[in-house]
């Protein structure tokens, strides 16, 4: 057995081919738990390379293992390896490599891609063709989907998690690489060719793997088992508990005392247990660290950095005796506060946060957030909790309801922390609320009633919504339907959903005449609507089954037990329920597609009282935290620049230079701006990356100052340009120039807008050509149309899901869209319509 740590370039370099044997199972990653972790890991490495060059901050990033068997070589064959464990990691390794080789070659960086196709085909003609061809080959049950991924071929159709990844990866790959802002407004560092070069060289040589190769040993299995299976991992909790005490111990605490006073049940059985998180298992110590970590610094702390990010932020802290038994002690007051959240009240807005947020609906990202509100080093006001959980568990429920991405909710944790910190604990919750009202980005838009009562009425949730969250959203209704006149009765644990109209309806609710083939399909997506779903206990699920609704249709009926009992007998005789009751009462005779419909739009109505959707008229929230400086650091004085000083700098500048200066002393005296901001005026990001960087040298090396006339300001983590509103008014008079009432028609460099579209290829380019030459400002097409024009069937995501629609990030015909300078205003399933307009 031979175990290295080796980078993409040593796996994959060379006529290597990893087999992946027909016993593993088929690919199951996602974007939620692997895609979007892994990619973040990739940018944060290659945005520290683009800022410290060979000095890179973040190096690299350990990826985990892989574990194979290397078989005999073969004169004129590949390499081949059959891979025992780490199925999932290689393979999502080769599809994000090819997507971003692939968004670097569009983008012109033809000899970055070159080295990058080095690492995902083997080239040689000899392999044409063939699955050797590729530098992984998946299990049978992925094969199809992941050749066409690799090598796109026309005529595919059909969807598959592998595609999905690999469409994951591209999109993310051209948002970084164009310095796309995100949800935050940010935009990565350096120009294109700094972050290509970059990406390139981090997929390349910036991610290690510990590839131990089993070749030759006699039993490969017992090997993979006892790496699995055998020992026991140190957390990182071990880790800091040891800095702590040795800390405390040079700044003369009795350090004797904290197994009692702060740290002793930290390693006891419940804090030392592992807990599922997505895929993966952590202890909760270390689950906690993290959160306390991410809520005291309001940024997003990675789990691999918990140790290394706890001593940077706590040693500072720790200066004396008493500053170091100050943070413990805050620290030991949150931990109980974590430990708590399971003995929270569900009746109050934090338990049933917990119990609906964190437990059902899995988003432990919230965790900083409820600590922080329920923090004793906080004390905010009980009534101002409950309004900002109240609203972000509405966020989190519509959200869900309407299958919206989740992805961006850590960093939007991160962005509602550093409000917070802000902003005054007496107001924490409306501070909360605003902000979520405030959000317009696909990823984060709070959705309306009008939203969820255009939508949710018609949206296939079973199947796609685990049961368990049903069962939490039903609850909450019936809990909302009960009066004072209702006895006060808990809901029993465990129930179940269950169809109303079954699943398998054909048996005895299709009566003559028989429903055709298209009033059937309307009718399978109908039956897993919200309107066909109510809850009962496991043994009448078991009784109710496919049976018809009535006790006539029922009738010779002994299947299940309760012989000659339709089902709305039963659900008369032995559920308690408003829910059913409703249905018992209003419904004697059948229970009808129509009646699904209605009802659909009467839970819908439930659920927005149940959790009120954003206040009306919420203003944007100002995010902007300034720190003036300079991302060169220049280590000088700020000296004032009086007339002689800028008369002289003038003289000596270049004249796109001065257009530049005159241009922003004219049209943004005193305003932050970024380079895409003045795009319409002719420029260019990278132009004014470099005009402003010559700018700032020229202050530094000749006029030996740290202030240039235009400003770098870093507002929010991401930087700006700004000049001075009392230094653009004398540049004008010095340089002659018109003043910003006066007309901007003659400013200098002014060009007409560029064109609202971008390049797009791709499978539904077809699309965006149509879109891209149409005249018209607004069109509304059928579906049947947008398939007429892309040659092919739309997927059943775009029946099913209006994101499918809007979401550039999640959705390849959404690209398409709003690449060609359009967006989806209202998308109708029932109908299949969407409604397309021009972007302004």
């Amino acid at each position: 057995m031979k175990a290295d740590a080796l980078s993409p370039r040593q796996l994959f370099d060379g006529k290597m081919h990893y087999e992946i044997p027909a016993f593993q199972r088929p690919y199951v990653w996602n974007e939620e738990d692997q895609w979007a972790p892994l990619w973040a890991d990739v940018v944060r490495v290659a945005e520290s390379r683009v800022a410290g060059g060979t000095q890179a901050a973040i190096p690299h990033h350990f990826l985990g293992a892989v574990v194979y068997e290397s078989k005999p070589p073969v004169v004129g064959d590949v390499t081949r390896h059959m891979v025992i464990d780490g199925q999932q990691r290689t393979t999502t390794l080769q599809l994000m490599i090819d997507a971003a080789q692939a968004a670097i070659a569009e983008r012109g960086h033809d000899l970055l891609a070159e080295d990058l196709e080095e690492l995902i085909l083997n080239k040689s003609s000899a392999f044409k063709g063939r699955p050797e061809r590729f530098k992984l080959w998946p299990s049978r049950h992925d094969r199809a989907a992941f050749a066409q991924a690799m090598d796109p071929q026309a005529g595919w159709t059909g969807e598959h998690r592998i595609l999905a990844a690999h469409e994951f990866f591209s999109a993310e790959a051209r948002t970084w690489l164009t310095a796309t802002p995100d949800a935050d407004g940010k935009e990565p560092p350096g120009t294109e060719a700094e972050r290509a070069e970059a990406l390139s060289a981090t997929l390349q040589d910036g991610l290690f793997l510990v590839a131990i190769n089993l070749a030759g040993h006699d039993d490969a299995q017992l090997i993979f088992e006892t790496l699995n299976d055998r020992g026991t991992p140190l957390l990182k909790a071990d880790l800091i508990k040891n800095w702590i005490f040795q800390h405390g111990e040079r700044v003369g605490v009795d350090i004797e005392r904290w197994p009692e006073t702060h740290w002793g049940d930290f390693d006891d059985d419940w804090w030392r247990a592992e807990i599922n998180q997505g895929r993966h298992s952590r202890s909760r110590i270390d689950i906690f660290l993290q959160y306390w970590l991410t809520m005291r610094l309001s940024d997003e702390v990675k789990t691999e950095h918990v140790f290394r990010v706890f001593t940077e932020y706590a040693a500072p802290l720790m200066a004396d005796a008493t500053e170091t038994e100050r943070l413990l002690g805050e620290l030991r007051k949150d931990a109980d506060t974590y430990r708590a959240f399971v003995e929270l009240d569900e009746q109050a807005a934090e338990g049933a946060f917990y119990s609906r947020v964190i437990e059902t609906m899995e988003l432990a990202a919230t965790s900083p957030l409820l600590m922080w509100m329920l923090s004793e080093n906080h004390q905010v006001p009980a009534d101002q909790r409950a309004v900002g959980l109240n609203a972000l568990e509405s966020w989190v429920i519509r959200r869900t309801l309407l299958r919206l991405t989740m992805k961006d909710v850590n960093r939007m944790m991160v962005a509602i922390l550093k409000l917070l910190d802000r902003s005054t604990v007496a107001t924490a919750g409306d501070t909360v609320r605003s902000f979520l009202a405030s959000q317009t980005a696909d990823a984060r838009v709070w959705p309306t009633d009008d939203a969820m009562k255009a939508d949710l009425p018609t949206v296939r949730l079973y199947g796609n919504v685990r049961q368990a969250r049903l069962r939490t959203v039903l609850g909450a209704v019936e809990q909302m339907l009960r009066t004072e006149r209702h006895e006060a009765v808990g809901l029993p644990p465990k129930l179940e959903i269950e169809h109303v109209m079954p699943q398998k309806w054909h048996t005895y609710w299709d009566p003559e005449p028989k429903l055709t083939p298209e009033q059937a399909a309307a009718r399978e997506k109908r039956i897993n609507t919200l309107g066909n779903l109510t809850l009962v206990t496991r043994r009448l699920n078991g009784s109710l089954s496919h049976r018809p609704w009535t006790d006539r249709e029922a009738d010779g009926l002994k299947a299940g037990g309760d012989a000659n009992f339709g089902k709305r007998s039963l659900l008369d005789k032995y559920s308690l329920l408003v829910l059913s009751n409703d249905l018992i009462r209003n419904h004697v005779s059948a229970w009808t597609d129509a009646a699904i419909d209605a009802r659909s739009v009467e839970l819908t109505e439930y659920i927005c009282d149940v959790w009120p959707g954003p206040p009306a008229g919420v203003a944007p929230i100002d995010l902007t935290v300034e720190v003036v400086g300079s991302p060169i650091g220049a280590a000088l004085q700020v000296v004032s620049w009086d007339d002689t000083d800028l008369a002289d700098f003038a003289a000596s500048s270049t004249g796109l230079t001065l257009d530049f200066l005159d241009h922003v002393a004219v049209a943004k005296p005193g305003v932050l701006f970024t380079g895409a901001d003045l795009e319409d005026q002719g420029y260019v990001v990278d132009q004014i990356s470099g005009i402003s960087g010559a700018i700032a040298r020229k202050t530094y090396q000749t006029y030996r100052r740290s202030n240039p006339p235009i400003e770098f300001i870093k507002a929010d983590g991401r930087w700006h340009y700004r000049m001075r509103t009392e230094l653009a008014d004398r540049w004008r008079a010095i340089r002659n120039l018109a003043t910003p009432s006066e007309t901007v028609e003659s400013l200098p460099n002014s060009q007409p807008a560029a064109p609202m579209w971008v390049v797009h290829t791709g499978k539904y380019e077809p699309l965006w050509r149509w879109l891209r030459d149409c005249e018209k400002g607004e069109v509304h097409l059928t579906f049947s149309k947008v398939e007429q024009i892309l040659g092919f069937s739309l997927p059943n995501s775009s029946r099913d899901h209006p994101p499918h629609w809007y979401s550039y990030e999640g959705s390849a015909v959404a690209r398409a869209i709003i690449d060609a300078g359009w967006k989806a205003t209202h998308v109708q399933l029932s109908a299949e319509t969407v409604t397309l307009v021009r972007s302004s």
